[in-house]
């Protein structure tokens, strides 16, 4: 028996990708009525998917679990791209006897080896729900001191949206968080019974307007590459590479590092940043010059 937990969601998935399409986009006649629903009518996908409006609708409402061809119908006529096909087919293919994972997670002894070495490269991991389960120094002096948050609060999705810091940091902060929230849609589906990362959702929807209208629009990412631009409280702008690398034995954990191109400001800049940290690190009583000294959310 498929998961009831997945068949809503993936109805809500199919309904909120429908409300983006026009009858334009997909090939169908423009009648110039004014139209009850945003976007495509359930009989319009249906029509295009080949399968019967009675049985697309009883999908929407999660009572019934679609078979492989409907859903690469279905993903081919709502122009679903990779990233969103393989949520689907998470979606439609997970089982609802799968064990719930209650333990605590701790970071792989390898990633934290890995982690010591970057004395000139910020790296931290990353693990279910994204949570932050570990840093190097240079982590924490280019984006929060994660120390001194509670452990359950070192959350990178949570820090986003409640540090006021963060929204400064990041020069396109909308995008970072409109990305970090399909993110954490994605984990909700490997997870769905997963309580912490519901209580997450479930703080977060409450205290930020912004993360309850995108959490509602099911949006989906798989984003591993990426370019970001940092206003930095010591060093000034910095535009940075990050990569996110998966570890083999555990794949729920992610080292994320941030890198420049050599012979850049932000190369040189980096190099100041890990001079000023190390410093600091050595005089910890010296604590007037620490960009992080207020209070976290």
């Amino acid at each position: 028996m498929r998961s009831r937990v997945h068949r809503a969601e993936l109805g809500e998935f199919l309904k909120a990708r429908r409300a983006e399409l026009s009858p334009r986009q997909v090939g169908l006649p423009e009648t110039g009525s004014r139209r009850r629903v945003p976007g495509l009518r359930r009989e319009e996908v249906a029509q295009l998917a080949a399968i019967s409006t009675d049985y697309y609708t009883r999908l929407e409402q999660g009572r019934i679990a679609a078979s492989a061809p409907v859903l690469s119908s279905l993903a081919r006529v709502l122009s679903l791209d990779d990233g969103q096909r393989e949520y689907l087919s998470e979606l439609a293919g997970r089982d609802a006897t799968r064990p719930r994972r209650r333990t605590r997670q701790e970071v792989r002894a390898s990633l934290r080896r890995v982690l010591d070495d970057l004395r000139f490269t910020p790296a931290f991991v990353l693990g279910r729900r994204m949570d932050v389960l570990a840093w190097n120094p240079l982590a924490a002096a280019l984006v929060t001191d994660f120390a001194r948050l509670p452990p359950n609060h070192r959350n990178y999705v949570r820090l986003l949206f409640t540090d006021e810091h963060m929204r400064t940091l990041y020069a396109d902060w909308e995008s970072v968080a409109r990305t970090s929230v399909a993110l954490l849609r994605r984990e909700a589906a490997h997870y769905p019974d997963d309580h912490r990362l519901t209580e997450l959702v479930g703080e977060l929807s409450v205290r930020d307007a912004d993360f309850r209208q995108w959490w509602a629009g099911h949006h989906v990412a798989n984003q591993r590459i990426g370019t970001k631009t940092l206003h930095h409280p010591v060093v000034g702008e910095l535009t940075l590479d990050w990569d996110t690398l998966t570890c083999t034995s555990d794949p729920d954990q992610h080292l994320v590092t941030w890198t420049a191109e050599p012979d850049t400001p932000t190369h040189d800049r980096l190099r100041i940043l890990a001079s000023w940290t190390a410093q600091h690190r050595a005089d910890p009583a010296d604590s007037g010059h620490d960009p992080w000294s207020s209070g976290h959310g």
